[in-house]
């Protein structure tokens, strides 16, 4: 498997890191026990189409929100966490 850093261009995946779910959001400090554990601990385990953070720890260090089809592992997408965000503030202000 290869991503193609949006930094560094084609890579092998042994230089990055899985770093998890990309669609999970924090509860506020004060949400109930239950937000927290479901937080902390339940994960969906998707087939199909899913948005993964990964770390480029062996190229430019950046954070990527990589779109990947969990059942054949074809990458559609790879885009700098940090875009990522910006746009997801910007959409949320319209």
């Amino acid at each position: 498997m290869r991503l193609n850093c949006p930094c560094c261009g084609p890579r092998g995946i042994e230089e990055f890191t899985y770093r998890g779910d990309a669609t999970v959001h924090r509860p506020a400090t004060d949400a109930p026990a239950h937000a927290w554990v479901d937080y902390v601990y339940l994960r969906d385990n998707p087939d199909g189409w899913h948005r993964e953070l990964w770390y480029h720890g062996a190229g430019c260090h950046a954070w990527l929100v990589v779109t990947r089809n969990m059942r054949t592992h074809e990458i559609a997408d790879v885009a700098r966490a940090v875009d990522v965000a910006r746009q997801a503030r910007e959409n949320a202000r319209s």
